[in-house]
């Protein structure tokens, strides 16, 4: 089997997936934390892509970014200032070759996260 990274992002608030929200990708060596790639949710939630596809995977530590406080703000769900989440990191290590999903559950107040399948 060969490793992929994916995710999904579900605005628990409003009980529906989070469009357009922004996600960056960073490989962690050390403390090095270099940009991968940037992503944007879809209809559903997910990225129209594979995050990282596997031509592309690498086993090693990441940090997905997710954006969540430009999302609340553009779908209406919170225009304290400052947020109380705005940027949710999630730092994560993949051991093996294996599909890998991260999805991340959001409300404007809290999140979740787990390794799904």
């Amino acid at each position: 089997m060969t490793g992929y990274l994916t995710t999904h992002v579900l605005d628990t608030a409003r009980g529906c997936p989070a469009e357009g929200l922004r996600i960056d990708l960073y490989r962690i060596e050390g403390d090095v934390r270099a940009l991968v790639k940037t992503l944007v949710t879809n209809d559903d939630g997910r990225t129209d892509e594979q995050i990282l596809p596997a031509d592309e995977f690498e086993i090693g530590v990441y940090e997905l970014v997710f954006h969540a406080g430009d999302y609340l703000r553009a779908s209406g769900q919170n225009s304290e200032n400052p947020l109380f989440l705005d940027v949710v990191p999630i730092r994560f290590g993949m051991s093996e070759q294996a599909h890998y999903h991260v999805p991340l559950l959001l409300s404007p107040y809290g999140y979740s996260t787990y390794r799904g399948s």
